[in-house]
């Protein structure tokens, strides 16, 4: 295996570099390195735990008041996040850079309607009138697919289903046309239909505004349908990232290879049983030394206690931290 020193010919809209995160002392995010590409959509993937809730809300600095960034570098077009004032966050929040909560319901203002909640980026970055921010909030909101929008934008959220919430938290994130979106889970609790308008929704809008995509999901299906990058996390690390295609077809962590073997497949025998992974992912105080998955892995030897590095495995932007990826055929 080659050290990962080739980078993508394309300046990176986002950069996180050596990204440590603490919470009482332990690192439940170890050393994460990732990009954005320009225009881009990357997915970060990963069991429950596994620390990727905890990296995109790291990027705007909205952690959980437990945590704290220890180390590392979290830059956007150059800037590092990192060290930013508040008051200079308040200036890229939603305006640079936005985010889609897990639960849009939750996320949005009950009291406030839901038109108003859409300007609210208008007025505090763009510096414009109700009614030039009143305007531009219907065209949003129309845009994200809100039939009769200026009736809705006088609604409250409780009045809207949970579908049309999550288009106008997408509205809301995208009124200005930020260069960096993260979604953290934005299709959980919809029902298939509506989940698969909001994947094409956001598609269109990052082809239509240029805007880069974070998606944090678990579900491996959202991942092939919209992801260009694909990111997989265990236990606070990066273990594989790479092309989406590259991830799906040839994947050289066990992790991953065992991660997409659980995705039911049409052309499988109906009668067989799902894969499973065995055991479960283990508390931050329990994490092994050296790779994090030896505990669970069918291919672990006594060279797993050493933690292994993030390396290329074959072509420039695949790399996987195992080493053992000359294995996997061995779990067919």
């Amino acid at each position: 295996m080659m050290t990962e020193t080739a980078q993508r010919d394309e300046t990176p809209v986002l950069a996180i570099k050596d990204l440590r995160i603490q919470i009482a002392g332990l690192d439940v995010v170890d050393g994460v390195s990732l990009m954005a590409g320009k225009g881009r959509i990357l997915a970060i993937v990963g069991e429950s735990g596994c620390g990727k809730s905890l990296t995109a809300l790291s990027i705007l600095r909205l952690l959980p008041k437990a945590a704290r960034i220890a180390e590392g570098r979290i830059e956007l077009e150059g800037t590092n996040l990192a060290l930013l004032s508040e008051k200079n966050l308040e200036n890229i929040r939603g305006n640079q850079a936005s985010i889609i909560f897990q639960e849009p319901v939750a996320s949005l203002n009950p009291l406030m309607r839901v038109g108003a909640q859409v300007e609210e980026a208008l007025r505090l970055h763009r510096g414009l009138s109700h009614a030039e921010a009143q305007e531009e909030a219907i065209a949003m909101l129309a845009s994200v697919g809100i039939p009769d929008p200026q009736r809705r934008a006088r609604q409250y959220p409780f009045e809207l289903s949970g579908g049309m919430c999550q288009r106008v938290m997408i509205a809301a994130a995208l009124i200005c046309r930020p260069r960096l979106l993260i979604a953290d889970e934005p299709t959980t609790a919809l029902d298939v239909t509506i989940q698969a308008q909001i994947l094409d929704l956001m598609k269109r809008l990052r082809d239509e505004v240029g805007t880069s995509i974070i998606v944090i999901t678990h579900d491996m299906g959202v991942v092939a349908e919209m992801a260009d990058d694909v990111a997989v996390m265990y236990g606070g690390r990066v273990v594989e990232r790479g092309p989406v295609d590259t991830i799906f077809s040839a994947p050289a962590h066990p992790y991953t290879h065992l991660l997409l073997a659980t995705v039911p497949r049409l052309d499988g025998h109906r009668k067989s049983a799902l894969r499973t992974i065995e055991g479960i992912v283990p508390g931050v105080d329990q994490w092994p030394r050296g790779c994090r998955f030896r505990s669970r892995c069918p291919l672990a030897t006594d060279a797993c206690e050493r933690r292994p590095p993030l390396d290329l495995v074959d072509t420039v932007g695949h790399a996987a931290a195992c080493w053992h990826t000359t294995r996997l055929r061995e779990l067919a």
